[in-house]
C-alpha cells in the first residue's frame, strides 16, 4: 500500500505530494487498488477462491504423469500457486476454464502443466495458445520447452519480426503446440498454412490486452474457425464488456478461478517521486539509479522515441542500459531482454509493449518515468517486481 513517510536516514526521501492533476489521478488509482483488495477481503469476489490454500502442498497432489512431475521439479517449482491449484485439476478433467489473473501469479504454468500432461498422454492432441504480444508469446514458448523437456512434444512459435517461411516449415511438421500472436496467426491462416479446425485445445491468454490493442475482431474470427468440440481456457486480468463478448462464444460451462488482487500488490512498496520546480527529471533518475539498492531496474515510458532518447542518455552517463519498444526488431528486443535477465545490464527501458508477460526474476525496482495511461497499465507495470513472494519497489514520477 502507498504510505507517505519521511525518513531522513534514507538516501531516497519521499516528497510531499503536490496537488497536480497527474498526482491526484495516481493517488485515486492506488486507492482504487486498495478498495479492490479490501472488498475481496470481505468476500465480495464471487469467483472461486481457496482461502485455505496450503503453500506447503506440492504438485504431487495432481494426477500428473511422473515425467511431467520430474520436469516441474527440475524447473525448481516446489508448491503450486493459488491460480495453479484452482486451475490444474479443472483442466485435467477436461473442463473449460476462466482464469482471472494477472502475470506474476503463475498462470502460465497453470495452463501449460496440465496441457503438457494431456499431450504427453496422447500425442495426437493439438494445442493453440494465442497471446497479445511477441514478448509474452516468447515467454510462454520458453516455459513450454521447460515443462516438455524430453517428452517428445514439438512446438512452433508464430510471431512477427521472424521468418514467416521458417514458421510455415514448422507448421508442416504438425507440432503439438502452436503459440502465436494474432497478427501472425491471421497471416498464416490466410496463406492456408495454419488450420484452426485441428486444435481441440485452445488458450486465450491476457484477453483484455488483446482487446485493448485492437484484436477483438481477429479473436472472434479465430473462434469461428475452431472445432465446436474443444477445451477452451481463457485468461484475463479483467472482464470488461468487450472481453465478455469473446467469452460468450468461447467457453462452455466453465470453471472460474481467480486470484486476489491483494496477492498481486502486497509485496510491492509504492512510492511517488515529486520533482521540485526546475529540477531535472533525468538527473533525478540518474541519482536513483546510482544507489546500490537499484540493482535491476525496469523503467517505463510513454513513447518509443522518448524511451530510446532516455536510454541513449543513460548509456552516455555510464549506465548499463538497453531498450525494448516497437521500433526495435524482434531479435533486438529479445537480445535486450536476455541481457537484462542475465544481469548483463542494470536498466531495461520499455514502452507498455513490455508491461505484460515479462517474467523476469529479481527485478528490484519498477520506475514509471512517464505516468501510465490507466489503472490497469499501472498494475501491470508494477507487477514486474515483487514476484514469487519477493519484495519490490514501484516508483512513479509526477511533476
Amino acid at each position: 500500500m502507498l504510505r507517505q513517510r519521511f525518513n531522513p536516514q534514507k538516501k531516497f526521501r519521499r516528497k510531499t505530494v503536490q496537488k497536480s492533476l497527474a498526482t491526484h489521478e495516481l493517488m485515486q488509482a492506488i486507492r482504487s487498488v486498495e478498495r479492490v483488495v479490501d472488498s475481496k477481503k470481505h468476500g465480495e469476489e464471487k469467483a472461486v477462491e481457496d482461502q485455505s490454500f496450503n503453500r506447503q502442498s506440492s504438485f504431487d497432489i495432481f494426477d500428473l504423469t511422473p515425467q511431467v512431475l520430474e520436469n516441474i521439479s527440475y524447473k525448481g517449482y516446489e508448491s503450486p500457486t493459488p491460480i495453479q491449484i484452482q486451475t490444474i485439476p479443472a483442466v485435467i478433467i477436461g473442463k473449460d476454464v476462466i482464469g482471472i489473473a494477472n502475470t506474476g501469479t503463475g498462470k502460465t504454468a497453470a495452463f501449460l502443466i496440465p496441457l503438457v500432461d494431456k499431450v504427453f498422454r496422447n500425442k495426437f492432441e493439438r494445442v493453440l495458445i494465442v497471446a497479445p504480444t511477441r514478448e509474452l508469446a516468447v515467454q510462454i514458448h520458453e516455459e513450454l520447452r521447460s515443462f516438455s523437456k524430453g517428452l517428445g512434444i514439438h512446438s512452433a512459435l508464430l510471431i512477427g519480426g521472424m521468418s514467416i517461411n521458417r514458421q510455415i516449415g514448422e507448421l508442416k511438421l504438425n507440432p503439438n503446440f502452436v503459440i502465436g500472436t494474432p497478427g501472425r496467426i491471421k497471416d498464416l491462416i490466410q496463406q492456408r498454412s495454419l488450420f484452426l479446425s485441428v486444435f481441440k485445445n485452445v488458450v486465450l491468454d491476457e484477453a483484455d490486452r488483446m482487446v485493448d490493442i485492437g484484436f477483438i475482431q481477429d479473436i472472434k474470427y479465430f473462434i469461428s474457425l475452431l472445432p465446436p468440440v474443444r477445451q477452451s481456457l481463457f485468461f484475463s486480468a479483467t472482464i470488461s464488456g468487450k472481453v465478455n463478448e469473446i467469452l460468450q462464444g468461447f467457453v462452455r460451462n466453465p470453471v472460474t478461478a481467480s486470484v486476489k488482487q491483494q496477492e498481486m500488490v502486497e509485496n510491492i512498496e509504492q512510492e511517488i517521486i515529486t520533482l521540485k520546480p526546475g529540477e531535472s527529471k533525468i538527473d533525478r533518475l540518474h541519482d536513483l539509479l546510482a544507489q546500490d539498492e537499484f540493482k535491476k531496474v525496469l523503467v517505463f515510458g510513454r513513447t518509443k522515441w522518448g524511451i530510446q532518447k532516455l536510454t541513449n542518455e543513460l548509456v552516455r552517463r555510464g549506465f548499463r542500459a538497453a531498450a525494448i519498444h516497437g521500433n526495435k526488431n524482434q531479435n533486438q528486443r529479445q537480445k535486450a531482454l536476455n541481457m537484462f535477465k542475465n544481469d548483463e545490464i542494470q536498466v531495461l527501458l520499455a514502452t507498455d509493449v513490455a508491461s505484460r508477460g515479462l517474467d523476469i526474476e529479481d527485478v528490484t525496482h519498477v520506475i514509471n518515468y512517464d505516468m501510465p495511461a490507466s489503472l490497469e497499465d499501472y498494475i501491470h507495470r508494477i507487477g514486474r517486481t515483487g514476484r514469487a513472494n519477493k519484495k519490490g519497489v514501484a516508483l512513479t514520477f509526477v511533476s
